[in-house]
């Protein structure tokens, strides 16, 4: 069994091994930058930092039989502020027609936009690679995990969520619409503006043009991915759609990987949230898969794992294992939500 919880301090090395082998977007070969992540999280989770919509919590999936950390997810309370808004390319399209030559064209337009009240983001989702295809799904349990904690907590999240979700990419990681808008209007290349932004976003604000752009003016290919998820996303995606996220025509401006939308209160997970005590005894047989959570004081404030339960009124009947992990004994109220068919939302 897997075990899900906050990270902590002690994790810099784990998530080190992780960043090594994957240097994503989400999880960046440097340890300054993962230092932070990690102190910014603990922080969160134990209300150091005070306002509520700065906090960003950051969860790991952990294999304690091999003592490795084998995956993380995050969410952040607030994309956009005022200090650092949350910035987009708006997709529409825009019909042109002349009767003297007899031609319609429909031109698909990008327009930059900004939101200083952003909404609440979900993301950071990163697996090992000798992991993904394990029967135990780690990246299912890694993004659902997000939405149990939401649901448990729904007054420190904003009403509306974004996923922005990654694009192809070139085989080097590169961007090609990057390579087409913002390495002309910035001058630099993809990794470094993309490092900048997390600190800075002020030079985007200053150098991308404030104009509406024609993508038709783009080579084939850039057009092509506008919108589109990479391969390693299209899972991601359907796992969104599923629970009640859709794409609202709204792309990274430097990667061009489309931004996924819901409402707090309507996403499926959300909605079949439920708590119950523990019962007495423990479950030995065949029964509903679920994610089960439970928070204490002091370190590792969230511990959650996917096990099977059976309800019994408001009582739940645990496995043996999943107790341990949890930490939790009879008559401890626990958070669940399905994680498979018995929810309808896998």
């Amino acid at each position: 069994m897997l075990l899900l919880r906050d990270v902590a301090k002690r994790d810099l090395a784990g998530l080190k091994r992780l960043a090594r082998q994957l240097n994503s977007v989400n999880l960046p070969h440097d340890e300054k930058v993962l230092a932070s992540l990690i102190e910014k999280s603990v922080h969160s989770f134990s209300g150091k930092v005070t306002d509520p919509r700065a906090r960003e919590y950051l969860f790991v999936l952990e294999d304690l039989r091999n003592e490795l950390i084998i995956g993380t997810s995050m969410i952040i309370a607030q994309h956009g502020t005022k200090e650092a808004p949350h910035i987009y390319f708006q997709v529409t399209e825009a019909e042109s027609y002349s009767a003297t030559l007899d031609k319609h064209f429909r031109h698909k337009v990008l327009s930059i936009g900004y939101n200083y009240d952003g909404p609440t983001e979900v993301g950071g989702l990163v697996v090992d690679p000798p992991y993904r295809s394990g029967a135990e799904r780690p990246g299912k349990q890694l993004s659902y995990v997000r939405f149990l904690f939401m649901a448990m907590h729904r007054e420190l999240f904003r009403e509306r969520l974004i996923a922005e979700l990654l694009p192809p990419l070139l085989p080097d990681g590169r961007s090609l619409l990057w390579e087409a808008i913002g390495k002309k209007f910035t001058g630099l290349e993809y990794p470094e503006a993309d490092k900048l932004s997390r600190q800075n976003k002020e030079f985007i604000k200053e150098l991308f043009p404030s104009s509406d752009l024609y993508a038709s003016l783009f080579p084939a290919r850039v057009q092509k991915m506008i919108g589109e998820v990479g391969p390693r996303t299209v899972g991601v995606r359907r796992m969104l759609e599923r629970i009640g996220f859709r794409y609202v025509s709204h792309i990274d401006p430097f990667d061009g990987g489309p931004h996924y939308e819901a409402d707090l209160a309507e996403v499926t997970l959300v909605r079949r949230h439920r708590t119950a005590t523990v019962a007495p005894g423990n479950l030995e047989v065949e029964a509903e898969d679920f994610l089960v959570a439970t928070e204490r004081p002091g370190p590792n404030h969230f511990r959650a794992v996917r096990c099977n339960v059976r309800f019994d009124d408001a009582q739940v009947l645990l496995p043996k294992a999943a107790k341990t992990l949890l930490k939790v004994k009879t008559g401890d109220r626990v958070s669940l939500v399905p994680f498979e068919g018995s929810a309808g939302v896998a």
